[in-house]
Protein backbone atom coordinates (compact mmCIF):
# COMPACT_ATOMS: atom_id res chain seq x y z
CA UNK A 1 0.00 0.00 0.00
CA UNK A 2 1.40 3.33 -1.08
CA UNK A 3 0.80 6.47 1.02
CA UNK A 4 1.89 10.04 0.36
CA UNK A 5 2.80 12.21 3.35
CA UNK A 6 1.64 15.42 1.66
CA UNK A 7 -1.94 14.16 1.42
CA UNK A 8 -4.72 13.95 3.99
CA UNK A 9 -6.92 10.87 4.23
CA UNK A 10 -10.41 9.89 5.32
CA UNK A 11 -11.33 6.64 7.10
CA UNK A 12 -13.64 5.87 4.16
CA UNK A 13 -10.47 5.68 1.97
CA UNK A 14 -10.49 8.99 0.10
CA UNK A 15 -7.42 11.21 -0.16
CA UNK A 16 -7.22 15.01 -0.32
CA UNK A 17 -4.56 17.33 -1.64
CA UNK A 18 -5.19 20.85 -0.38
CA UNK A 19 -4.42 23.59 -2.93
CA UNK A 20 -5.24 26.98 -1.33
CA UNK A 21 -9.03 26.84 -0.77
CA UNK A 22 -9.53 23.79 -3.00
CA UNK A 23 -9.36 20.09 -2.21
CA UNK A 24 -8.35 17.73 -5.02
CA UNK A 25 -9.63 14.27 -4.10
CA UNK A 26 -9.50 10.66 -5.13
CA UNK A 27 -9.45 7.20 -3.61
CA UNK A 28 -6.47 5.77 -1.81
CA UNK A 29 -4.14 3.11 -3.12
CA UNK A 30 -5.52 0.82 -0.40
CA UNK A 31 -9.07 1.35 -1.73
CA UNK A 32 -8.19 0.68 -5.36
CA UNK A 33 -6.32 -2.51 -4.37
CA UNK A 34 -9.38 -3.82 -2.55
CA UNK A 35 -11.82 -2.75 -5.26
CA UNK A 36 -10.06 -4.57 -8.04
CA UNK A 37 -10.18 -3.41 -11.65
CA UNK A 38 -12.26 -0.20 -11.88
CA UNK A 39 -14.47 -0.37 -14.99
CA UNK A 40 -16.85 2.60 -14.55
CA UNK A 41 -16.86 5.95 -12.75
CA UNK A 42 -19.94 8.08 -12.13
CA UNK A 43 -18.59 11.58 -11.55
CA UNK A 44 -20.39 14.43 -9.77
CA UNK A 45 -21.70 17.43 -11.68
CA UNK A 46 -19.53 20.55 -11.77
CA UNK A 47 -21.36 23.11 -9.64
CA UNK A 48 -22.80 20.52 -7.27
CA UNK A 49 -22.77 21.50 -3.60
CA UNK A 50 -21.55 18.74 -1.29
CA UNK A 51 -21.19 18.26 2.44
CA UNK A 52 -18.38 16.31 4.05
CA UNK A 53 -19.46 12.68 4.22
CA UNK A 54 -21.97 12.91 1.34
CA UNK A 55 -21.82 10.14 -1.24
CA UNK A 56 -20.78 11.96 -4.42
CA UNK A 57 -19.24 9.35 -6.71
CA UNK A 58 -19.89 5.72 -7.60
CA UNK A 59 -17.08 3.47 -8.76
CA UNK A 60 -17.82 0.11 -10.31
CA UNK A 61 -15.20 -2.58 -10.39
CA UNK A 62 -15.21 -6.15 -11.58
CA UNK A 63 -15.99 -7.06 -7.94
CA UNK A 64 -18.66 -4.54 -6.88
CA UNK A 65 -19.98 -1.00 -6.93
CA UNK A 66 -18.57 1.30 -4.27
CA UNK A 67 -19.61 4.73 -3.04
CA UNK A 68 -17.03 7.48 -2.67
CA UNK A 69 -17.67 10.26 -0.17
CA UNK A 70 -16.87 13.96 -0.13
CA UNK A 71 -13.97 14.49 2.27
CA UNK A 72 -14.86 18.18 2.72
CA UNK A 73 -17.83 20.48 2.17
CA UNK A 74 -18.06 22.89 -0.74
CA UNK A 75 -18.73 23.13 -4.45
CA UNK A 76 -17.41 20.76 -7.11
CA UNK A 77 -15.43 23.01 -9.46
CA UNK A 78 -13.65 20.42 -11.60
CA UNK A 79 -13.92 16.73 -12.48
CA UNK A 80 -11.39 14.42 -14.08
CA UNK A 81 -13.16 13.69 -17.35
CA UNK A 82 -10.31 11.36 -18.42
CA UNK A 83 -11.80 8.81 -16.03
CA UNK A 84 -15.01 8.60 -18.09
CA UNK A 85 -13.13 7.01 -20.98
CA UNK A 86 -10.43 5.30 -18.93
CA UNK A 87 -11.57 4.47 -15.36
CA UNK A 88 -8.66 2.03 -15.07
CA UNK A 89 -6.36 5.01 -14.51
CA UNK A 90 -7.41 4.74 -10.87
CA UNK A 91 -5.80 1.28 -10.69
CA UNK A 92 -2.67 2.44 -12.51
CA UNK A 93 -2.02 5.28 -10.06
CA UNK A 94 -4.65 6.14 -7.46
CA UNK A 95 -2.87 9.38 -6.55
CA UNK A 96 -2.47 10.68 -10.10
CA UNK A 97 -6.03 9.72 -11.09
CA UNK A 98 -7.80 12.36 -9.02
CA UNK A 99 -11.59 12.35 -9.26
CA UNK A 100 -12.83 15.85 -8.40
CA UNK A 101 -11.81 19.24 -7.07
CA UNK A 102 -13.97 20.79 -4.36
CA UNK A 103 -13.81 24.48 -3.53
CA UNK A 104 -14.07 24.29 0.24
CA UNK A 105 -16.74 26.21 2.13
CA UNK A 106 -15.03 25.45 5.46
CA UNK A 107 -11.27 24.96 5.20
CA UNK A 108 -11.09 24.00 8.89
CA UNK A 109 -12.58 20.61 7.95
CA UNK A 110 -9.13 19.67 6.64
CA UNK A 111 -7.90 19.68 10.25
CA UNK A 112 -10.19 16.71 10.96
CA UNK A 113 -8.67 14.57 8.20
CA UNK A 114 -6.04 11.93 8.86
CA UNK A 115 -2.30 12.12 8.26
CA UNK A 116 -0.70 9.34 6.22
CA UNK A 117 0.54 7.61 9.39
CA UNK A 118 -2.89 7.82 11.07
CA UNK A 119 -4.57 6.48 7.92
CA UNK A 120 -2.08 3.62 7.76
CA UNK A 121 -3.27 2.54 11.24
CA UNK A 122 -6.89 2.52 9.97
CA UNK A 123 -5.89 0.16 7.16
CA UNK A 124 -4.04 -2.35 9.36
Amino acid sequence: MKLLDELKYVESHEWVKVEENKARMGISDYAQEHLGEVVFVELPEVGATVAAGDQIIVLESVKAASDVYAPVSGTVVEINEELLDNPGLINESAYDAWIAVIEMSDASEVDKLLSASDYEKVCE
